[in-house]
Order: C-alpha cells, then sequence, then structure tokens
C-alpha cells in the first residue's frame, strides 16, 4: 500500500539511528554515496511517496518507477524527486555507484527566491530524469563530492554553502534542456490551462481508500477557477488540443493504474478512491481507457 516515507523512516531504515539535526530550524539536509546505503542486507526501496526532496546521481542499468511510469534508464542519470509523487527505484546491474542527497523545503523556503515546486524538475507531470555524459557525470559528481566534504565541517554558514551547491546542480540540469522546454505562460489560455493542471494534480496520489477523488467535472474546475466553464474548455483545447474532460480521463486512468499496480487494495476500493459511484462505472471508464479489464491490467 502507498504510505508516505519520512525522513525518520529513511533514517531507521538505511541506518537505524537519527541525527540529531533532524528538526532543525533550516531544514534538513544530508548526503550520501549510494554505495554507503546499498547491500546485501539492504532494505529494498519501496514505492511511496515521501515527505522530503531527493536528487540522486546513480550508474549502471536501473528502473525507476514514477507515478504510473516505468522507465529503465542505462549509464548515468541525474533524477529529482518530490513529495507530491509516489516512486522507487531498483537496480538491474551489481556495481551500484553513485550519490544522492535529501532535504525538506524548508531548506529553501527562506532563502531561494520563488518556490522550489515551480522549478521544471520539481513540477507535476514533469520529466525527472536526465541521462549524463562522461564529462556530465564528472562535474555533478564533484558537486556532490564537494557536499560530502561540506557537511562533515564545521564551517559555521555550511549549510548556506550546501543549499548553494544543490542551486547549482538544479541549473546544471536545466541548461541540458532546450530552451523551448522551460514553459513560459504566454498568454490567458496558457496560464488557466497551467492552473488547471495543478489543481488536477493536487488531488493525487491517492494515499488510501478512505481519500476520494472530488473534482471529477470541467464544471468543478470551472467554479474553483471562477471561470466560465465554456471560457475553461476553450482555453485548455486551444493549449493543449485536448479537451478538459480529456485531461481529467488520462490523469484518472494513470492513478488507477498506480494503483492496481503498486497496492492492494481490492477493485471496489480503488473504485471507490476514484470517485466512482459503482466498481461496474470504473470498470466501463477503464476498459474504455485502456482496452483492458482493471482485474486484467493487474494480473499482467
Amino acid at each position: 500500500m502507498s504510505n508516505i516515507e519520512t525522513l525518520e523512516d529513511f533514517y531507521k531504515k538505511k541506518f537505524n539511528w537519527l541525527p540529531d539535526n533532524l528538526q532543525q530550524d533550516i531544514g534538513h539536509f544530508n548526503v550520501f554515496r549510494l554505495e554507503d546505503c546499498v547491500g546485501p542486507n539492504a532494505v529494498p526501496v519501496q514505492y511511496s511517496r515521501r515527505d522530503f526532496y531527493k536528487i540522486s546521481l546513480i550508474r549502471g542499468r536501473n528502473v525507476y518507477h514514477y507515478s504510473d511510469k516505468s522507465v529503465e534508464i542505462a549509464g548515468t542519470t541525474l533524477m529529482f524527486f518530490n513529495p507530491h509523487v509516489p516512486y522507487a527505484w531498483e537496480s538491474l546491474s551489481d556495481d551500484k555507484t553513485g550519490f544522492f542527497c535529501i532535504f525538506k523545503e524548508a531548506f529553501f523556503t527562506e532563502r531561494l527566491r520563488g518556490n522550489i515546486n515551480e522549478l521544471p524538475m520539481f513540477t507535476m507531470g514533469s520529466k525527472p530524469s536526465y541521462i549524463l555524459n562522461k564529462s556530465q557525470d564528472k562535474h555533478v559528481s564533484q558537486i556532490f563530492t564537494k557536499m560530502l566534504e561540506e557537511i562533515d565541517s564545521e564551517y559555521v554558514y555550511k549549510y548556506d554553502l550546501l543549499r548553494n551547491y544543490v542551486t547549482e546542480m538544479i541549473h546544471y540540469a536545466l541548461k541540458m534542456q532546450p530552451t523551448e522546454t522551460l514553459y513560459q505562460h504566454t498568454d490567458a489560455n496558457s496560464r488557466i490551462t497551467a492552473i488547471f493542471t495543478e489543481l488536477l494534480e493536487r488531488q493525487f496520489p491517492i494515499e488510501s481508500p478512505a481519500q476520494r477523488f472530488s473534482m471529477r467535472s470541467a464544471k468543478d474546475f470551472a467554479e474553483q477557477l471562477a471561470v466560465h466553464v465554456n471560457h475553461l474548455n476553450r482555453a485548455i483545447r486551444v493549449t493543449t488540443g485536448k479537451t478538459t474532460t480529456d485531461h481529467i480521463s488520462e490523469r484518472l486512468a494513470a492513478e488507477a493504474k498506480a494503483l492496481l499496480k503498486h497496492t492492494n487494495w481490492n477493485i471496489s476500493e480503488i473504485s471507490y478512491s476514484l470517485g466512482f459511484e459503482e466498481p461496474s462505472h470504473f470498470n466501463n471508464f477503464f476498459k474504455k481507457q485502456t482496452s483492458v479489464t482493471p482485474s486484467s491490467f493487474r494480473i499482467v
């Protein structure tokens, strides 16, 4: 079942201890070598949300499960994970090397201009992984190495420096993308679409059978946005080429796939959590979206 893993859970599972500064006001930060955290007795990474951010550099062949997608990657990959999306990764090779750092949002809240969730790699529906070549691997590894050296130092301003290293890594990744992928909202239609998408994503992931997806129609979103439903539908179609209902249905189907794949809830529980009054309505919806029934999808 999908649960939220806390920092306390992380430290207890990985190291069976808790750091003294876990609750410090500046927001927790730590950095690790991957090889120090994996091995024959390591606890497998569970598919779940975390209540912290994580940036990882992983080498070798791996599969990461992110939302409803599973992606196989090879070589060196820089990955950015946020607290809003459940994820897990598994290694397909024996040589597990790399680095990762973890931090709470408060680590950036007071110092970073704007909201960390507005950065492209941390926005909902973003691409969290960046394939690195040898020179890029060397550059990012050097940043992680500086972090490892600094975290153990007695320097009074070390967290300011560590924050700068994280920011440098974020911007290094952003510069790998073509400029046109750093989307700017050029008009009112784009802004409305962006806000609609954020409202839609805020309802996910569904983390217990008691949680329920409630904003199911274009009218629901239009009321929340204080615009006429026709205006909302037109803005989304102009911007994306799809209807509001298409977006809602596709996101609902993606969450259904994730729940069927990564939880042990029965079909009725999943149906209820996704806002369907009857399991038969959910079955019809899922088959229309995927061409298979929920039960068939689960056993594949």
